[in-house]
């Protein structure tokens, strides 16, 4: 299979020592991208802290719902779907209390209009139990002074991430055109929308269709073992940074499979044949990057295993390009 002569591109070839240069560069233009987007993500800092909530208060509620319904029907045999309606559509949960009954005396007389003292009567054991319905609480707390503050700064950051994506995969895919050869270089053009595209789908998925199932089965195990949840904001926020991250960077695989089939160390032959080894790596490096549970390991497994076969199809059909000089050229 013929090659491109290499001693037609000796000029356009770097050092070692000029490729450092080229990261350096790279490195430092993607970094003032991330601050002019850290700059402008300050100003919606306060909505992004909101919708990070979002997906744990939603969940917080869902579960204080369920357990209200499954403790009114283990304490009383059943429920009635006036009052399940009730529970979810007002969003409530039911104390049993203690009321004395010479307090309840008083506070009747007293809503008859009859003279009634305002002070309180000497406490009596004569009781009586009632139940009141409160609303729900499902807020996320902080537990320092300062706690609040980092939060936004971080909040900043994803904000200033996300803004500043396009430009960071920019200079990224810059740094890896400055190592291609004159005819390659045009591969950039297709590779960083496709990156870029990849990392934010990766990314969206995990937010909006991975956190509430994998709260659901966390506060599952609250449930069972009876042991109510009270997060804090900074460790929830802590677990979406690492997740988005996590899966946009997971699905690059196509793009990497590419690479390693055009620079000769795997073929499409070698995929296919080893497509079980695959999908047992990919289940193996979901189970890391994911939460210990099964719900996100699943999200992240099934995707992957789909782009696996999609990186096998971009090998197999992506054109290879012809040197500009006229002989045959296959970069596998």
């Amino acid at each position: 299979m013929s090659r491109v002569d290499e001693s037609l591109f000796e000029e356009t070839k770097m050092s070692f020592g000029e490729h450092l240069e080229e990261l350096r560069v790279a490195l430092f233009k993607a970094l003032f991208g991330l601050l002019i987007g850290v700059v402008l993500g300050l100003g919606f800092a306060n909505k992004v802290v909101d919708q990070i909530k979002y997906p744990l208060e939603k969940a917080l509620k869902n579960y204080f719902e369920t357990k209200a319904i499954d403790e009114v029907i283990q304490k009383y045999g059943s429920i009635s779907t006036e009052l399940e309606a009730f529970i979810e559509s007002e969003q409530v949960v039911y104390d049993e209390v203690y009321i004395e009954r010479t307090e309840l005396v008083r506070q009747s007389e007293f809503q008859a209009g009859s003279a009634a003292s305002d002070e309180l009567s000497t406490p009596s054991v004569a009781m009586m139990k009632t139940r009141i319905w409160r609303p729900i609480s499902a807020t996320v707390k902080s537990l320092s002074a300062h706690e609040v503050f980092m939060i936004w700064m971080k909040a900043a950051l994803i904000t200033g991430a996300v803004i500043g994506s396009p430009w960071i995969f920019y200079q990224i895919w810059t740094f890896v055109a400055a190592g291609l050869y004159p005819h390659e270089k045009h591969y950039v053009y297709f590779f960083f929308p496709f990156s870029l595209g990849l990392f934010l789908a990766g990314a969206a998925l995990a937010f909006f269709a991975v956190f509430e199932p994998v709260l659901d089965f966390l506060f599952g195990f609250n449930k069972w073992l009876n042991i109510d949840p009270d997060p804090r904001i900074s460790e929830w926020l802590s677990f979406v940074l690492f997740l988005p991250l996590g899966f946009g960077i997971s699905f690059q695989l196509p793009l990497v499979m590419l690479l390693l089939n055009r620079i000769g160390i795997f073929t499409i032959d070698m995929y296919l044949e080893k497509w079980r080894i695959a999908v047992l790596v990919i289940f193996v490096i979901a189970m890391i990057v994911t939460p210990a549970d099964p719900i996100s390991m699943l999200m992240l497994a099934v995707p992957l295993t789909v782009l696996y076969f999609g990186g096998v199809a971009l090998c197999r059909f992506l054109p290879k390009r012809k040197s500009p000089f006229g002989e045959g050229y296959d970069p596998a």
